[in-house]
């Protein structure tokens, strides 16, 4: 069974950087970070392919935000900049087990974590 654990969530102004976490236990194809606002729906961030590092972004996020992997820590990070106040929202890392086409579809996912807040004031 996959594990994720997510952290490294918090609050930060408009303009900063945050950096989140996914420790994965076991394997995937691909991971994700998805994140729900209050009153929103749940929308796909950024993913990663573990075989070749192939990546795919938001529009709103790209150029600001950053998926990277490190096998070796079995750690797929996002590295957030720029943030704006829209930005905030609980995000959750998840995985699914097999290539496919479309990367921001939640119900293609097979495991998530528990979420990590981020907050972002103006």
């Amino acid at each position: 069974q996959v594990q994720l654990v997510e952290s490294g969530g918090g609050s930060v102004q408009a303009g900063g950087s945050l950096r989140l976490s996914c420790v994965v236990s076991g394997s995937v194809y691909r991971l994700a970070w998805f994140r729900r606002a209050p009153g929103k729906e749940r929308e796909g961030v950024a993913s990663i392919d573990i075989p070749d590092a192939r990546t795919h972004y938001a529009d709103s996020v790209n150029g600001r935000f950053a998926i990277t992997r490190d096998p070796a820590k079995s750690t797929v990070y996002l590295q957030m900049d720029s943030l704006e106040p829209e930005d905030s929202a609980m995000y959750y890392c998840a995985g699914r087990n097999r290539y496919g086409a479309r990367w921001s579809r939640d119900f293609d996912y097979d495991y998530w974590g528990q979420g990590t807040q981020v907050t972002v004031s103006s």
